[in-house]
């Protein structure tokens, strides 16, 4: 409990300075929004039965979890400002965006079970706004899915090689799962034709943007209630493109032959002073560090 507390005034210092059937396929009117679909279970979704009916219906797709205090997008606000503030509380609210159309996930108490209900979005709206931090940063709610381990570092409860330090001007998350084949550096790349670094460094910002997406998956959607944008707003590049690493960049470093220890694939400064940088050293290692002034 004493280290508990303790990572807790280090964030506040750092933060203030038996299934019924589905319903049909076709969506369905709901006032202004539309039903995709509903699966009930009588007495609550035990075990990973939750999750395991999510992927059924978000197949391949990765289910990212509302933020009660991130950025609303209006289609998203529509439909969950009068479940909200109806005495029927959600429990918990996904949205996927691997489809079509992006589907909303609302995980409500019926009788004495549970009931997910699917709404599909025409698109996520919400209006790009500069990146921040809350103010409040609770761990028991941030890190709800690691396991404090020291005083100042966390481990995730499924993934050991993901880890958290939060120190007293810094939080850093590493993920280490080095790759067989190290990502490959040409040493005569500044002596091919322009055709051929065009393709190469295509090549590589693919592979960034992979790494990028990894980062949120591991980073960004493992924790909750740490930025103002939701997980979706930053795989968008009308919220992301200030920050992203860019082609002329990749250029530069591949015309140096040589492989350097980090490329920052991300980097932004926070409206509310911190520092933000995400990186990968190209071999299966991540990290996102978050660094106040």
């Amino acid at each position: 409990m004493r280290k508990f507390l303790a990572v807790c005034a280090l964030l506040s210092v750092f933060a203030t300075s038996a299934m019924a059937a589905p319903a049909s396929s076709k969506a369905k009117s709901a006032g202004s929004a539309k039903i995709y679909g509903a699966v009930e279970a009588k007495d609550g979704f035990l075990g990973g039965r939750l999750f395991d009916v999510l992927d059924s219906v978000g197949g391949t797709g990765t289910w990212m979890e509302w933020d009660v205090n991130g950025v609303r997008d209006p289609s998203v606000a529509k439909i969950l400002d009068p479940i909200l503030n109806s005495q029927n509380k959600p429990k918990m609210i996904w949205v996927i965006t691997e489809r079509d159309k992006p589907l909303l996930s609302v995980l409500l108490p019926k009788g004495a079970g549970e009931v997910l209900v699917f709404y599909e979005l025409g698109k996520l709206d919400g209006k790009p706004v500069p990146l921040k931090l809350n103010k409040v940063l609770t761990p028991d709610v941030v890190f709800r899915d690691y396991k404090q381990v020291s005083e100042k570092e966390f481990v995730h409860l499924d993934r050991p090689n993901l880890k958290i330090s939060v120190l007293d001007k810094m939080i850093r998350f590493t993920y280490d799962n080095p790759d067989k084949t190290p990502l490959r550096y040409d040493p005569d790349f500044a002596t091919k034709t322009l055709v051929d670094k065009h393709a190469e460094v295509n090549d590589y910002l693919g592979f960034l943007k992979y790494e990028y997406s990894m980062m949120l998956r591991a980073f960004v959607q493992s924790t909750r209630g740490i930025f103002n944008w939701q997980p979706w707003h930053w795989y968008m590049d009308s919220w992301n493109s200030k920050f992203m690493i860019t082609p002329k960049e990749i250029e530069m470093i591949l015309a140096k032959g040589v492989r350097p220890d980090y490329i920052t694939v991300f980097k932004a400064k926070a409206s509310t002073g911190e520092k933000v940088e995400m990186r990968t050293t190209g071999n299966g290692f991540l990290e996102m560090v978050i660094t106040r002034p």
